[in-house]
């Protein structure tokens, strides 16, 4: 119950909040807060910008779930092929990894593929080359940074997963001349699908909501805002534009994609016949 209140007060605030007119005149009391009804709704959806921005949230998004879920899936399989030194020293690495903060992380990246300095540039003889500067390159970098910090849990989540499987069922698989691929294929990723669908949902919401990363490495949104997803979009409405009322509009559309899309992959799963 008080879990709900922790979650339902937020959610309550944010809604009433994108349903009034409310700026930095209403914050400091110049003006009454008036009420608004749809209409910051239909200004947003009016905006091309957003649209714009949607489609490059839901694209960027995409692309870091896919990489995540493949890295941490590879890397789960490979830690149950290795001896128990190298394991010990991939999960050190991996969990630091996710240990690292994100702004801390995002630093890290930047100076990485530095224009000047950065270690990436000289290997690969690019020269002054600036990743941060073109909008493909730049998603492309910050996408590097979000898998890096988001595999680990992908990782040993699935490896815990493949070591509840008995081992004889992965035996019997490999007597009967299945390669690598066909034993995860046909064998684990059935067997793991409750798994899969945990660490799929929570990469949506994780990399749907990506605000440090892309703020951080691509200066607030890139070069005129080329770099921008929603939650950065939402910053800027919310704070450095001081519409708030906005910014709060902007999250409860977020809220109800991502609460949509969850919807729709359990009802998917259930309808196979899966238990989750």
């Amino acid at each position: 119950m008080v879990l709900g209140g922790l979650l339902a007060y937020p959610i309550y605030q944010l809604g009433l909040i994108s349903v009034f007119h409310y700026t930095q005149a209403q914050v400091s009391g110049g003006e009454p807060t008036t009420f608004e009804g749809f209409g910051n709704y239909a200004e947003l959806f009016g905006d091309g910008q957003f649209w714009e921005v949607l489609l490059a949230t839901v694209v960027f998004a995409a692309a870091c779930v896919v990489s995540t879920l493949a890295v941490g899936c590879a890397l789960a399989v490979l830690l149950t092929r290795v001896r128990a030194v190298p394991r010990l020293a991939l999960m050190l690495a991996a969990l630091g990894a996710w240990a690292t903060p994100a702004i801390t992380g995002s630093t890290v990246w930047l100076f990485l593929f530095d224009a000047d300095f950065g270690p990436v540039n000289r290997v690969l003889g690019l020269g002054d080359h600036s990743w941060t500067y073109g909008r493909f390159s730049a998603f492309f970098l910050v996408l590097l940074e979000v898998v890096w910090c988001s595999f680990p849990f992908v990782m040993v989540t699935v490896y815990a997963g493949i070591r509840a499987v008995p081992a004889e069922v992965l035996e019997a698989a490999a007597l009967d001349g299945a390669s690598q691929w066909r034993i995860w294929r046909s064998v684990l990723a059935p067997m793991l699908r409750p798994i899969l669908v945990v660490v799929t949902i929570q990469s949506v919401i994780w990399d749907f909501k990506v605000f440090t990363q892309i703020y951080v490495m691509t200066g607030g949104g890139g070069i005129a805002g080329q770099n921008l997803v929603l939650n950065v979009y939402a910053y800027q409405k919310a704070f450095a534009s001081s519409q708030y009322s906005l910014g709060a509009a902007i999250g409860v559309v977020m809220l109800l994609i991502l609460l949509t899309v969850t919807l729709v992959y359990l009802r998917l799963l259930r309808r196979q016949g899966e238990e989750l």
